[in-house]
């Protein structure tokens, strides 16, 4: 039975948000919900973009001046919501200011970076936090918690795959050729096989991908990738990707499946939502494509969550709401810290290393 402890005095914050495009908009918009949000801005290099984001925000301020909303004496954490490729400067800035950070996942997007972004946190003492917002939906934390009480034993194993459609894959890669399928989708399941195996090592690396549609669209990467993960403690994981899957596929975003083996027991978790089909006329729009638009699609498979009688249902909501919790009431937070990260970020980069010179992969990668 769990122990009620004394709350802690709430203390009020104001957070910075960086990058005012669809994820920063939602976590502004959920910021400024929250009782402990006393000050909200607003920066992005696009002044219109800004300027929307701090209007249905509420924000005190907006600016493209990225270091002003950093440095901004009513600003005591940073939100991080820029393209992948643009995260390691501005929260690089956040730590030199010594406040908290949530960054989107994944931490950077070479482990150079990552590295200088978990010596200067470190050395900082900064809370930083990367936003791997699968820990945040229900079924992967009810598993969490079926494996710390110990129900299906020490676990062996774990199989999890992840398909979406090209449409979102293209996108994806418009805004940076770097963040792949493995490197930008796949990350949420390594995330995920690191957290339900209590961060085991990870020693080996064998993968295989084929490539066609991306490719054929002028991007260096596969379609499709299967990889073996080996551990130190001897447990094996399998793991797939395809982001290549047809245009108008009613998957809003992951459709998913994840498999836990343990030596006293099992867990099957069926993520594909296609227990909840919709045909509509007019048709369904796509939170992070905004001109794409579905007649068939499975409810509740866009990733972040979903728009219900006028409040934000998902994981980016549990997510941000108990990253807020955490700072303003000191509430335990299940986030990955910076080197949970970057082991991460290690292990796609090994599963993208393994599948390009077709042999497998020791891990730690030489860097």
């Amino acid at each position: 039975m769990s122990v009620v402890t004394p709350r802690a005095a709430a203390r009020p914050i104001g957070i910075g948000i960086i990058g005012a495009g669809r994820i920063g908009t939602l976590r502004a918009r959920l910021a400024a919900k929250h009782a402990g949000v006393r000050f909200i801005a607003i920066a992005d290099t696009d002044p219109v973009a800004a300027e929307r984001t701090a209007r249905v925000a509420g924000a005190s301020l907006h600016t493209t001046d990225v270091a002003r909303v950093i440095e901004h004496p009513e600003v005591d954490a940073v939100i991080v919501a820029t393209p992948e490729g643009e995260h390691v400067a501005a929260v690089l800035a956040a730590i030199g200011c010594g406040k908290p950070v949530l960054v989107e996942k994944p931490i950077a997007l070479t482990l150079a970076d990552a590295d200088r972004v978990v010596a200067a946190a470190t050395a900082a003492a900064v809370d930083l936090r990367v936003g791997y917002s699968r820990r945040y939906k229900d079924r992967y934390l009810i598993a969490r918690e079926q494996i710390l009480q110990g129900r299906i034993g020490r676990v062996l194993g774990v199989s999890a795959r992840v398909y979406n459609s090209r449409s979102q894959a293209l996108a994806m890669l418009q805004r940076n050729p770097h963040a792949t399928p493995v490197v930008d989708a796949l990350t949420y399941y390594v995330d995920l096989l690191g957290w339900f195996l209590d961060g085991d090592p990870l020693c080996e690396v064998y993968a295989r991908g084929n490539r066609g549609v991306l490719a054929a669209a002028g991007h260096d990467t596969d379609d499709i990738d299967f990889a073996v993960l080996t551990y130190a403690s001897g447990a094996v994981a399998n793991l797939a990707v395809c982001y290549a899957l047809p245009e108008k596929y009613p998957a809003l975003g992951h459709a998913a499946r994840v498999e836990i083996v343990g030596d006293a027991g099992v867990m099957i978790l069926d993520d594909d939502h296609t227990d909840q089909l919709m045909y509509s006329e007019s048709g369904m729009p796509h939170v992070y494509l905004p001109d794409h638009r579905v007649n068939m699609v499975f409810l509740q498979s866009g990733t972040p969550g979903d728009w219900a009688l006028g409040e934000f249902w998902g994981p980016i909501a549990n997510e941000t709401r108990a990253w807020i919790d955490h700072l303003v009431l000191g509430s335990p937070c299940v986030l990955p810290e910076a080197s949970t990260a970057r082991a991460t970020l290690e292990a796609t980069l090994a599963i993208e290393a393994s599948a390009s010179f077709r042999q497998a992969v020791r891990v730690p990668l030489a860097t």
